[in-house]
């Protein structure tokens, strides 16, 4: 009977602190900075929407920019995309359920790879956005790595 009772006690702690992790944010975040190389002007833009409540995803959209002066790239993903969450030590990690019917569906060739995981990562007021996701940009390499101030908003490109 103890067993059952302590059993019944770390389901609830459990769940408690699963239930605990939630996150609702946007982020609007833009930076000009000269190229390396032949000097060109290169601006990187990125808008998200956020919002999980533990493994569930309520709200996740995110596209992510790089513009140069003759030319334009851009990653994004969101809620249509089929995603999933889970949570880690710091936060979550988010990745699609099937990534090859995300980038199908978006019209990309397979050249980029079906790789796409997007790790949240809290550290006081900051959250860490660290994309390996390729799958889901057409020309450009990946998302732009970011830290953002949740409580002012705040960016700061990772590079």
């Amino acid at each position: 009977m103890n067993l059952k009772f302590f059993l019944l006690g770390t389901m609830l702690v459990i769940t408690n602190v699963l239930s605990a992790q939630t996150l609702d944010t946007r982020v609007a975040c833009a930076l000009t900075q000269l190229e390396d190389g032949d000097g060109e002007r290169l601006i990187l833009n990125d808008q998200a929407r956020i919002q999980l409540d533990g493994t569930n995803i309520i709200n996740f959209q995110w596209e992510s920019s790089v513009f140069r002066s003759n030319r334009g790239h851009e990653c994004s993903v969101d809620m249509d995309d089929g995603l999933e969450a889970e949570l880690t030590e710091k936060g979550w990690r988010i990745k699609l359920k099937d990534a090859i019917e995300a980038r199908t569906k978006r019209g990309y060739d397979f050249d980029r790879g079906l790789q796409c995981s997007i790790r949240l990562e809290r550290e006081g007021d900051a959250l860490h956005i660290k994309p390996s996701c390729p799958t889901m940009c057409g020309s450009r390499r990946n998302f732009s790595a970011l830290t953002v101030d949740v409580k002012t908003g705040s960016c700061q490109y990772d590079q």
